[in-house]
C-alpha cells in the first residue's frame, strides 16, 4: 500500500516536472508576439500612415536657376519697363524710377515704390546693386532697403569697406538684429537677398505672435529665424519703435534714400502662417 502511495506521488511529481519543462521550453522557442506600431500623422490633408504611397505628394515645379524666378513663383519685376505696372509710387501714382538695362534704379526725391499687390507671410528674392564710383561713408554710402508687408525693413547699404553702426549695415534688420557676417560684394556688383518671412499676427492691439526672418545674403546665412522683437522704423536716438497693429497683408517696398541703388530679378512666393 504504502509503496503504491509513493509511487504516485513520484509520477505526479514527474509529471510537473515534465510539464514545467515543457511551458519553459515554449516561453524560450516561442516567444509572444507583440502586435506592430502603427504610427501616423495628423496633416493638412487628414490622417496618414507612416510612407503612406496614398498619400498626396506636394505640387511639381519647375525651380528656375540665375535670372529665373521659380514656376510657382509671382515676378513683381523682371527688368522690363513692362513691368513696372507692378509697381507705384506711395500714392498710387507710377513711379520716376529708371528702368534700363534690365534694372530699375532709385532716383532721389521720387519716394519709395511699392508693389500694387500685398503679401503676407512670403519667400522674396532681391538682387541689388550698390553704386560705383562709391560716394559718401556710413548710411551716406548706397543706402536704400527692402520692406516686407511694408513695414519691416532689411537694410541695403554698401557695408564692404564702410564702416556704420552694425544694426544698420547692409542685411540687418533695421535697428533690431546684427547680421551674423558681412558678406557684402563691391560697390558696383550684383548681390542679393533671399528672405524667408513669417508676418506678426495680432489680436485687437496686441501682437500674439511676432514676425521672424531668416536672410540669406549673397547665399550665406545672415539671419537664422529670427524672431523680430518690436517694428524696423527709425525714431531717432536712443527710441526704439514698437509693434504697430496691421492688416494680414501689405507692399513689398524699396526705398529711396538719395542713392541710386538698382534692382533687379525680383520675385516672391506666398508661404502658408
Amino acid at each position: 500500500m504504502k509503496r503504491t502511495v509513493v509511487t504516485g506521488i513520484v509520477v505526479c511529481m514527474l509529471a510537473l516536472l515534465t510539464g514545467y519543462a515543457a511551458e519553459q521550453a515554449a516561453t524560450v522557442d516561442e516567444p509572444a508576439k507583440k502586435p506592430p506600431k502603427l504610427m501616423y500623422v495628423e496633416t493638412d490633408t487628414g490622417r496618414w500612415l507612416i510612407h503612406d504611397v496614398n498619400r498626396p505628394a506636394p505640387p511639381v515645379i519647375t525651380p528656375g536657376g540665375p535670372g529665373k524666378a521659380p514656376s510657382d513663383a509671382i515676378v513683381l519685376f523682371d527688368g522690363t519697363e513692362a513691368s513696372m505696372t507692378n509697381w507705384t509710387d506711395t500714392k498710387g501714382n507710377p513711379s520716376k524710377w529708371i528702368v534700363r538695362d534690365g534694372y530699375m534704379e532709385s532716383v532721389k526725391k521720387a519716394g519709395y515704390v511699392q508693389t500694387k499687390g500685398k503679401f503676407g507671410s512670403c519667400q522674396l528674392h532681391v538682387e541689388f546693386a550698390t553704386p560705383t564710383p562709391p560716394k559718401g561713408s556710413s548710411q551716406g554710402r548706397g543706402n536704400s532697403g527692402v520692406f516686407l508687408h511694408g513695414t519691416y525693413e532689411v537694410q541695403v547699404l554698401d557695408s564692404y569697406e564702410n564702416k556704420t553702426y552694425p544694426d544698420g549695415q547692409c542685411a540687418a534688420l533695421y535697428g533690431r538684429a546684427v547680421p551674423l557676417v558681412n558678406a557684402c560684394r563691391k560697390p558696383g556688383q550684383w548681390q542679393s537677398y533671399d528672405i524667408i518671412y513669417h508676418r506678426p499676427i495680432f489680436k485687437g492691439d496686441k501682437v500674439v505672435r511676432k514676425a521672424s526672418f531668416t536672410v540669406l545674403h549673397n547665399g550665406v546665412v545672415v539671419h537664422d529665424h529670427v524672431v523680430l522683437q518690436g517694428g524696423t522704423g527709425w525714431r531717432g536716438p536712443h527710441v526704439i519703435s514698437d509693434y504697430e497693429p496691421h492688416g494680414d497683408t501689405g507692399p513689398i517696398m524699396l526705398q529711396d534714400h538719395g542713392n541710386p541703388v538698382r534692382f533687379r530679378n525680383i520675385w516672391i512666393r506666398e508661404l502658408r502662417d
